[in-house]
Formats: C-alpha cells, structure tokens, sequence
C-alpha cells in the first residue's frame, strides 16, 4: 500500500474531456449538414484590442473551423458607439444563419455591459448570461434555454469525472455573476446542499474544510491551502491567475486558486491550471451553439 507521502489525487484531465465533447459535436454537426444541408453558426462580436480578449476570440473562432461551425467574425473598434454595438447585435438576432451570439466581455467603459448583453436574442444567447436564462437558473422546475459555459463545464467535469454531486456538501467560492453564483444554482439544480464563500464570509477556511466538492472561483492565487481540503473532496479550480516567474521566457506562469502541489497530497480529484476547467468553456460554448441551431433546424 503507498504510504500517504506518496497520495496523488486523481488529476480530471480537462483537455481530454472537452475533446470528447468536440468528438460528439463534430458527429452532430455532420449529420445536420448532412440531412438539412445546413450547420450552426456562431457570431463572435470584441470591441477593441485586449490582448486577452482578442486571444480568447481567436481560440473560440479557430474551434469552430475545426468542428465546421460557421463563424461570423465581428470587430468593432474601441470607440465604438453603444447604439452602433447594439445595431449590430440586432442584425445578427435577424440573421437566420447565425444560431448563437457572443460579445466579448469586458466592453470598454462608455458602453452598457447590461443594457448590451440584454439585447441578444433570448434564443441566441448561447453564453447564458440573458436575465431571462439566469432567471429560469434559479428557479425550481424551470430549465435555462442555455447554462452559462464555465458553470456547465464546471459540472460536466464532475459527472463525467464519476463523481456524484446528489446530497454531497459543495462549497463554491465566489460568487461573480459568470461563475461563482450561476454554478452554486446549478448544484442546486443537481441536489448538492450548496455554500457560497465570499470576501465577507467569516473563516472561510473552516466552510471550505466540509466541502465534498469545492469550486474555486474567486481569483486569488492559491487562496486554498492543502489543509484547508477533506481528504478525498473534489476540487475544480476555476481560477487563471498570473504569478511571476523569472524562470519562464513570459516572466510569469498561470496558476489557480488552489495550492496545486499540496491540494494534491488530500484531494480526492483537482483540475490542473491551466488545462483544467479552460478548455471545457470553450466545448460548452460550441456545445450551446449546437443545441441552439438543433432547436432552429430540426424544427
């Protein structure tokens, strides 16, 4: 038997996992073409010039290529006019070609987040992040027409990683309206008894300890410590954070919420940052954008 210096959490290979999804969106969106002739499409609207952004962008429009999803590439200059932004997304709601529709956030100051992301298409908001959808999220017996794609790839982990979320204690720290709250009411909706910690919460690392599942989202460089773990908890760690490192040709590496090295010594299961939780967000999006051309084409 291996004495516990030698304990190894059970690594959750995002990357692995979102391939498959892709796999299986591939074969759909074959067999759409195939029998209606048609294939889902996904605008992606960025507003400026983040490097960020424009690298998340790139990375959803170059998926989409690789799983013949059409993409519609919209770039609008920093100083764009708010109504000129919604214009735009007005068309792409009228496009019958175009099945979902992503804005890049954040939007630079003078614009709207809310006002913006309120006029996308109900059935096109393949982000989830519509009042409405949120809404339906939070209440009993109401499905979303999407789930937010970090929360869902978040639970699509768990389930496909063999874990059982009915009636375990999840603990979920943070609560941003893009992960931390909309993924506490989707383990809810999965029957976990469900604790959110935040900035204000009083020894957090007391809730943290109870956890079976853990879902770290409140960008913090390796916030949770090992101790702070049960042993044999789930741990998916939402959290990209950059930390300097003279070693790396960049000067810095990426790291998550958790204490990777030592989380790994008392998880049951961890996702590594990165290659974890960030390749699953980009399947869900594609994931959404199938399901929402589905609803339109099979009708």
């Amino acid at each position: 038997m291996a004495s516990p210096s030698d304990y190894k959490a059970t690594i959750i290979d995002g990357k692995a996992i979102a391939q498959t999804i892709r796999s299986e969106i591939a074969a759909e969106v074959q067999l759409l073409s195939e029998k209606y002739g048609k294939v889902p499409g996904l605008a992606v609207v960025i507003v400026g010039n983040r490097k960020d952004s424009q690298s998340y962008v790139n990375m959803k429009r170059k998926s989409c290529a690789e799983l013949c999803i059409k993409s519609f590439d919209i770039d609008l200059p920093e100083e764009v006019a708010e109504a000129e932004l919604i214009c735009k997304v007005h068309e792409l709601n009228a496009n019958p070609d175009v099945h979902g529709i992503l804005v890049q956030l954040p939007l630079p100051k003078h614009i709207n987040e809310e006002k913006v992301l309120g006029e996308i298409s109900l059935e096109k908001d393949v982000d989830g992040f519509h009042p409405l959808n949120i809404g339906k999220l939070a209440m009993k017996g109401r499905q979303p027409l999407f789930l937010p794609c970090t929360p869902k790839g978040c639970i699509e982990l768990l389930v496909r990683s063999g874990i059982s979320i009915k009636g375990k204690n999840a603990v979920v720290v943070g609560r941003s309206n893009i992960v931390g709250l909309p993924v506490s009411l989707l383990l809810l909706k999965e029957d976990a008894t469900v604790t959110i910690v935040h900035s204000h919460t009083k020894e957090p690392e007391k809730i943290i300890r109870e956890a079976d599942i853990i879902i770290a989202a409140a960008g913090q460089a390796m916030m949770i410590k090992g101790s702070w773990i049960k042993p044999g908890a789930a741990v998916i760690d939402v959290g990209t954070n950059a930390v300097d490192d003279p070693t790396r040709k960049s000067g810095y590496r990426l790291v998550g919420d958790v204490d990777f090295q030592e989380a790994c010594k008392v998880a049951g299961w961890i996702t590594p940052v990165p290659g974890g939780v960030g390749p699953m967000t980009v399947a869900m999006l594609l994931k959404n954008t199938l399901d929402g051309a589905k609803r339109v084409i099979e009708k």
